[in-house]
């Protein structure tokens, strides 16, 4: 098998569901030979390490730890779903507290044993303030660290796709910024289905408004459905992420980008951004919209100031004004 590269993956959480499927994923798209599992919980992660060893890839060198100075070491690109699962009837803020301290660790961890990592994903809710938390601790460029934010775009199009009776490939355009969660803003004025502009399908107000609840609380649906919450789907979306970082195809669907622009408003957040991953790390623009979209990201980014603020009360970072003591490149 041909590989995108030969440096060191390490795949954070990989006892979980989530991890597996992030492990089996990044062999079967041919990202890397050496990956590295790593989890606290020793049974897990040797059974994961098994299965890979039995599907058989070709070339792969897979290893397991339990110790975070041998996972961490030399790692080039990492992805972690190393926090605690949200479960039926929490939001993601339910977990903000807890994952939060995670997220620290894990940052320190980046700058203990491989602060030449090359790019790093972050997918363990709330993970817009767990992926801020991750990069101050870490000491990494904004450019070096994502969230998984793709999520909510991909249900939005989903569930256009459902309304206007078309494959869900056709739609295009359909976009959710600012926090991964409840308080998401939807963009979808400029999207296309199948060749048109959504507003040519004259979908009716309430309709519209159900798309919306929808897409929001997609994640919840998940976990209504399957008893657990989603990992096939984020597991997939952050592979593509760390791909691209590798000099794999572009990912072209929104990132959680660290965004500190006069320009565009937002200050010191970690937020869902129109956005493109490459060999050279996140590159975001500014989103445009409606009035009324861009009312709704305002909202968003105040949400997510506020959680933020709960953090920095918490004693997890740092008042905004310490940032660059801890982490030069902020």
């Amino acid at each position: 098998m041909k590989f995108l590269t030969d440096e060191k993956l390490l795949i954070v959480g990989a006892g979980g569901m989530i991890g597996s499927n992030m492990a089996q994923t990044a062999l079967m798209l041919g990202l890397t030979p050496n990956v590295c599992l790593y989890d606290i919980f020793e049974p897990g992660v040797h059974g994961v390490a098994e299965e890979m060893y039995h599907c058989a890839f070709e070339g792969a060198n897979v290893t397991w730890t339990t110790d975070p100075a041998v996972a961490f070491k030399d790692a080039k690109y990492i992805i972690s779903s190393g926090g605690a699962p949200r479960k039926e009837g929490m939001t993601r803020e339910d977990l903000l507290k807890g994952n939060c301290k995670i997220a620290a660790e894990f940052g320190d961890l980046i700058k203990t044993y491989c602060p030449d990592v090359k790019h790093v994903v972050v997918i363990f809710n709330p993970a817009d303030v767990t992926a801020l938390t991750a990069l101050i601790h870490s000491g990494l460029k904004p450019n070096q660290l994502t969230s998984l934010a793709a999520l909510d775009s991909t249900r939005l199009q989903e569930n256009i796709a459902a309304a206007c009776g078309v494959a869900q490939y056709k739609v295009e355009g359909a976009r959710t910024y600012g926090g991964h969660g409840e308080s998401m803003a939807v963009f979808a004025s400029k999207t296309m289905v199948d060749g048109k502009p959504l507003a040519e399908y004259n979908i009716a107000p309430e309709k519209w408004e159900e798309i919306k609840h929808d897409t929001i609380q997609g994640g919840s649906k998940i976990i209504k459905l399957r008893g657990r919450s989603s990992f096939q789907s984020p597991a997939y979306q952050a592979v593509k992420m760390i791909e691209a970082s590798m000099g794999g195809a572009e990912f072209n669907w929104p990132a959680g980008c660290y965004v500190n622009c006069d320009k565009c408003g937002f200050k010191n957040v970690m937020m869902a951004m129109p956005s493109t991953i490459n060999a050279d790390g996140v590159h975001f623009t500014a989103p445009e919209g409606t009035a009324e979209e861009m009312e709704a990201l305002q909202a968003s980014y105040q949400h997510l100031i506020k959680m933020r603020e709960e953090i920095i009360a918490l004693g997890i970072i740092p008042a905004v004004e310490e940032w660059t003591k801890v982490n030069p490149n902020l």
